[in-house]
């Protein structure tokens, strides 16, 4: 018969299974580099993470490159290799073959600046990758490039990226994806800065999916987005598709600013691209907005704005060499401000035409609408894609707006709220922020209902803490491990048997 200490012992013995299972990140070390610090180079602990494991890496001072992460985290012990800011100072990694290259999985890398690397500034070939609040710059070929074997997700956020890139071949950002190794896997790069290119496209990707919200690109050799197929794959295996929202794209030569379906030198993505509240700004002279070359299967575009500096219609899409995969033309979009005179798809439908958007300050690049801008309230609310050919899982409303020509590392100090009905392009005009106030207030409840629901999770879990007080201990220098999990473990057998000796 079953009674209530069996049933005890069994929770007992959950809390004993429960230990091993969160013992590798129990034992997360602690190392830190830096001048005084026990270790000097990055490279000098590469070989020794695992997974949940944390590197410190003091700023203001300049590290050798060729570093190589060989050692993977898992997908709940991440590796983290973290930047400390001295003096207001990121620590910079400089120069080798490839100044940082991630050859494993489940990192997040955070707080530096990468130079110099004379094949790559950033060598992604891994899986579950997270770069942010980094600068990549003076690359003389590629600044960060993803390897077509082994890589796959990357999230880039809050990076920097410029003066890179090099002839028409090697480009700032480069991005695949291994569709054999990690089908499914997302280039996701979110408020970032690139500019000032000096070679290739400003952003080219390869991968499987495509997610690019809330950027400043400008300033590319060639164009500022191409999105094609992979290298040497079939087109059977994947579609490639891509969700740009929120964007600025500034054209400051005469090139197309966009290519979709292929480069030519493979085969075609064959897939379904979405343009949503993005802001484009176009050079006198400048091509077609956006060059379908072969084979897509659907474009939509919807609460756009397109403006020539200085004036005069603009051409949406080059056609001449599209090739629709589904047999059929397949565009659609909703609610697009263009200069009067220019050539858009007849499916658009509410398109709005005029002479002038109506910036804040288009000088200044502050490209939010001003008070009586045509672009106030004037976009659709969750528009749909085209009829049979549904986005997947897309970003249905813009959250954040991008900060002009910076990185602000502090998303909630960039939320997009709209003020009645939203506006069109990648700015509300209701503040920078576009109503930056009530999304640092939503984030600040949410925060606090966390607080709240962790407290209560952990108010049975006082029992026996102060017995685990003081565990943690200091393993060789420069390394630091906690036995926290020793805490937990001793909190839960102390509750359960105070309910035991309570039944």
């Amino acid at each position: 018969m079953t009674n209530g200490w069996t049933l005890r012992r069994g929770a007992v013995a959950g809390v004993f299974g429960a230990t091993l299972l969160v013992s590798s990140s129990a034992f997360a070390t602690t190392y830190q580099v830096g001048p005084g610090k026990p270790y000097t180079s990055v490279k000098a602990v590469a070989s020794l993470l695992q997974p949940g494991d944390v590197v410190e890496v003091s700023g203001n001072t300049t590290y050798a490159g060729d570093v190589k992460l060989t050692k993977s985290g898992t997908n709940s012990n991440k590796i983290t290799i973290r930047g400390v800011r001295v003096n207001g100072k990121r620590p910079v990694l400089s120069g080798g073959t490839n100044t940082l290259e991630v050859g494993a999985d489940h990192y997040v890398i955070e707080g530096f600046e990468v130079v110099g690397g004379s094949s790559r500034c950033v060598f992604h070939r891994g899986h579950d990758i997270t770069i942010r609040d980094t600068a990549v710059h003076d690359c003389p070929s590629h600044g960060i490039l993803g390897a077509m074997d082994g890589s796959g997700s990357l999230t880039l956020e809050y990076v920097e990226v410029y003066k890179a890139g090099a002839g028409d071949k090697r480009h700032p950002i480069y991005m695949d994806t291994d569709e054999h190794a990690h089908p499914g896997a997302v280039f996701r790069m979110q408020h970032c800065y690139v500019h000032d290119g000096l070679g290739g496209h400003a952003v080219k990707s390869r991968a499987e999916r495509n997610e690019i919200y809330y950027n400043w690109i400008e300033g590319a050799y060639y164009r500022e987005l191409e999105l094609v197929a992979p290298d040497g794959e079939a087109e059977d295996v994947a579609r490639e598709d891509g969700d740009i929202v929120g964007n600025v794209f500034r054209k400051t030569g005469t090139f197309y600013t966009v290519r979709i379906g292929s480069d030519a030198t493979g085969g075609s993505t064959n897939g379904r691209y979405r343009f949503v509240n993005n802001t484009f700004l176009l050079a006198q002279g400048s091509k077609p907005v956006v060059e379908i070359f072969w084979g897509i299967e659907s474009i939509e575009m919807h609460n756009n704005a397109f403006y020539r500096v200085g004036g005069g219609a603009v051409s949406i899409l080059k056609l001449t060499d599209v090739e629709w995969a589904a047999g059929k033309v397949v565009i659609g979009g909703q609610k697009n401000w263009v200069p009067q005179g220019s050539t858009v798809p007849t499916q658009w439908q509410g398109t709005i035409q005029g002479t002038n958007p109506k910036f804040a300050d288009l000088a200044a690049f502050d490209l939010r609408p001003a008070a009586d801008s045509p672009l106030l309230d004037a976009g659709a609310a969750a528009p749909a894609s085209p009829a049979g050919f549904p986005f997947p899982s897309p970003l249905v409303t813009p959250l954040f707006v991008p900060p002009a020509k910076k990185v602000v590392a502090n998303a909630g100090q960039l939320g997009r709220v709209p003020a009645g009905a939203i506006d069109i392009g990648a700015y509300e005009g209701a503040g920078l922020g576009g109503g930056k106030e009530e999304a640092g207030a939503e984030a600040e409840a949410e925060a606090e209902a966390e607080a709240e629901a962790g407290a209560e999770a952990g108010a049975g879990a006082d029992v026996g803490q102060e017995n685990a007080a003081g565990i943690a201990c200091a393993v060789g220098p420069g390394r630091t491990t906690g036995a926290a999990w020793m805490g937990a473990l001793l909190s839960g057998m102390a509750l359960l048997w105070g309910r035991r000796r309570r039944g």
